[in-house]
């Protein structure tokens, strides 16, 4: 089957794969991204919200994400602005 994937981590990628039937959200996540832990990534099917465990069919548009950007600094009450 065919899904498109978008994701900005490894330098990124936009396109269309090539998977077997039945791949999970999980399978794609740790076949593209085997040293990340998915607890710190969004993944989206469809631009909805996704559970790892949801199975993809052909023509998912499916993106990960980060959670926290690399580098970024969180704000707080006490900082200034």
């Amino acid at each position: 089957m065919r899904v498109f994937l978008i994701t900005t981590e490894n330098e990124g990628h936009a396109g269309d794969i090539e998977l077997p039937s039945g791949t999970t959200v999980q399978a794609l996540f740790a076949a593209r991204m085997p040293d990340a832990v998915v607890d710190n990534f969004l993944l989206r099917v469809n631009r909805l919200l996704s559970a790892p465990q949801q199975v993809l069919r052909d023509g998912d548009r499916i993106s990960i994400t980060p959670m926290r950007i690399e580098g970024a600094r969180a704000r707080h009450a006490d900082s200034a602005v």
